[in-house]
Order: C-alpha cells, then structure tokens, then sequence
C-alpha cells in the first residue's frame, strides 16, 4: 500500500523547523546544492552584464574596490530615479 501526503509549503516549513539543529542544516544544504548549477550559470551571465555596463562608462570592474562596485550598482539600479534634495 502507497501512502501520499499532500502538505502546505508552510507545513513543509514547520516541519523542518521542528528538526533538531543539524538534520535542518542537512536539509537546507541539500536544497542549495540543487539550486547551484543554475545559479552559478545566473552569477556568470549578471558578472559579465556588469562587466560590460563598467567598459561602457570607462570603468573597469576586476580594479574596482568593493566600496566602489556597490557604489556603481546603486547608481545603475537607481538611475531611473530623479535625485530629490
């Protein structure tokens, strides 16, 4: 006899929150695993966009510190926006 068990995303989540510490762990571990190969491909395509976007405005990405790769995209995602002072 097969038994199905039909259950609410948030049941799923309360279950696994009822989980001691390390098989939660385990459990999220594994759902991130599956989820890298498409996200790694994702990373690879958006790092090059920026790349470009950099080139374009005279900017190289890969001598950028930190500090000015997130000024750079706070600029690119907000410069749709009228600047209010």
């Amino acid at each position: 006899m097969e038994l199905t068990v039909k259950l609410t995303t948030q049941q799923v989540i309360d279950f696994i929150r009822q989980m001691p510490g390390e098989e939660r762990l385990a459990v999220v571990l594994a759902l991130a695993k599956e989820s890298l190969p498409g996200r790694t491909e994702r990373m690879k395509s958006l790092e090059s966009n920026v790349q470009k976007i950099c080139a374009e405005r005279g900017l190289d990405w890969n001598t950028m510190t930190d500090e000015e790769r997130q000024d750079f995209i706070n600029d690119v995602v907000h410069e749709d926006r009228e600047c209010v002072q």
